[in-house]
C-alpha cells in the first residue's frame, strides 16, 4: 500500500513530529511504501493566486476555477503544486498530521488543500462525494489539541469534535471521493509525561500496522 502523509507542523519535535516519524517507522516496517510532504520543511505558500499556473485562460481577470480548469486540461499547473497532486494520485492511503488550532486546521494544510485540490482534478464535472475522482483511496486525520478529551464532547467546553472535524472529513475528503478512516486525536499532549507520550506514540503504530483492516466511517452530514 503507498501512504501519503502531509505534515503540518513548524516543530519536528512536537508530538506532531514525533507521530510522523512513528507512522512512517511503522507503516514501513509494515512493508508499506510512505511519502511525506513536510509543508513547513518544503515552504510551501498557503497563497492560492496566478503563481499556481504556468498559463492563464483569462489574463484580464482570475476567476480561480476557471484557471483551475484551464491549468488541468492542459497540463499548465505549477511544478510544485503538480508534485502534489502526483502523490495524492499515487497513494492509496492518505494521512493529515496537524494541530487544531481555531477550530481547525493551520494555515499551511488549509492553503495546501486550496491550492492542491483543483477544480476538474479533485471534484466537478458532477464528480463529487461517492462519483467524487478518489473514490477508492481512504483518508485519516491524525491531530492533537489544546484542551483536554472532556472539552471536546457534546456538552463539552468546546463541542463535539466530530462536527469541528466535519468541515474537513465530509467538505474536504468525502467531497472529493476519498473514504474516511475515524481519526487519531492526542488530547492536549502539552500535559503528557514521557510514558503517557511513549504509550500513545506506541498506540498509533500499533493501529498503523494493521490499517488495511479497518473500515470507513460514518462522517456525518450538514
Amino acid at each position: 500500500m503507498k501512504v501519503f502523509i502531509v505534515h503540518a507542523h513548524h516543530e519536528p519535535r512536537s508530538m506532531n513530529g514525533a507521530l510522523t516519524a512513528a507512522a512512517t517507522e511503522a507503516l514501513t516496517r509494515a512493508s508499506h511504501e510512505v511519502e511525506v510532504s513536510d509543508l513547513h520543511a518544503m515552504r510551501f505558500d498557503p497563497v492560492s493566486d496566478r503563481r499556481n499556473f504556468t498559463s492563464a485562460k483569462d489574463e484580464t481577470y482570475l476567476k480561480q476555477q476557471l484557471e483551475e480548469m484551464h491549468a488541468v486540461a492542459s497540463g499548465t499547473y505549477s511544478p510544485d503544486l503538480a508534485a502534489e497532486m502526483r502523490k495524492v494520485e499515487a497513494c492509496d492511503l492518505m494521512i493529515w498530521q496537524f494541530p487544531l488550532w481555531w477550530f481547525g486546521p493551520p494555515a499551511i494544510l488549509k492553503g495546501w488543500v486550496d491550492r492542491v485540490f483543483a477544480m476538474g482534478w479533485a471534484y466537478g464535472g458532477g464528480k463529487i462525494y461517492e462519483t467524487g475522482p478518489f473514490r477508492g483511496k481512504r483518508a485519516l486525520l491524525s491531530l492533537t489539541t489544546g484542551g483536554p478529551r472532556e472539552a471536546y464532547v457534546k456538552g463539552g467546553f468546546n463541542g463535539d469534535l466530530d462536527g469541528i472535524l466535519r468541515p474537513l472529513q465530509r467538505g474536504m475528503l468525502q467531497f472529493c471521493g476519498f473514504d474516511v478512516l475515524a481519526p487519531h486525536v492526542v488530547y492536549g499532549p502539552v500535559r503528557l509525561g514521557d510514558d503517557e507520550r511513549a504509550a500513545l506514540l506506541a498506540a498509533w503504530a500499533s493501529r498503523l500496522s494493521r490499517i488495511t483492516d479497518e473500515s470507513p466511517i460514518d462522517v456525518g452530514t450538514y
